[in-house]
């Protein structure tokens, strides 16, 4: 019974710090960038990308080519291949090093995925509180390193959360690879 009591004061304890991180109420939400930000307790849907079936066409002049995903068997698996899908795809936009002391800023993406791996929708848990490009930015690299792999044989939902760790310099590393 113990054990029981102190997971629901952890519980309790992380919720009022995640509570903490709101800035007001539903009334605070504003746009950026075309996208609307609202308060971690409403997460927002990222619009899909502007380009017509962007995971269809060829690569632009200067984009990496990414190799085909290997099969995973979790979501574990799959959480780590994504990130590194995420840095390749992304070699101008990321880095590997430590992280830095104090960051610009860290949005979090939720990922859901279709059955083959490739992105469904993004929906943004928590926006930062300056940097608000950095949503776009993290969107974006997604849509790059898609797909992920098929998915269909892993228990649903087909979603995953990453944390996108941005520099001064706008640059990222994937929190899954710190």
């Amino acid at each position: 019974m113990r054990c029981i009591e102190r997971g629901a004061a952890a519980l309790l304890a992380a919720a009022t710090v995640l509570a903490g991180c709101s800035s007001g109420g539903p009334e605070s939400a504003r746009t950026a960038g075309g996208v609307t930000v609202v308060t971690p307790t409403a997460p927002i849907e990222l619009p899909p990308s502007t380009a017509p079936n962007a995971a269809a066409q060829a690569p632009a002049r200067g984009a990496v080519r990414l190799a085909a995903p290997a099969p995973v068997r979790s979501w574990a698996e799959l959480r780590v291949q994504a990130a590194h899908r995420l840095v390749a795809a992304n070699p101008q936009g990321t880095y590997l090093g430590a992280v830095p002391e104090t960051l610009l800023a860290i949005p979090v993406l939720e990922i859901e995925l279709n059955g083959d791996g490739s992105v469904r929708r993004i929906v943004v848990l928590r926006p930062p509180r300056q940097a608000k490009d950095t949503i776009e930015i993290a969107a974006e690299a997604v849509r790059r390193a898609a797909p992920f792999g098929d998915v269909s044989r892993l228990p649903r939902p087909w979603k995953f959360v990453e944390t996108f760790l941005f520099d001064d310099d706008r640059r990222f590393k994937p929190r899954t690879l710190d």
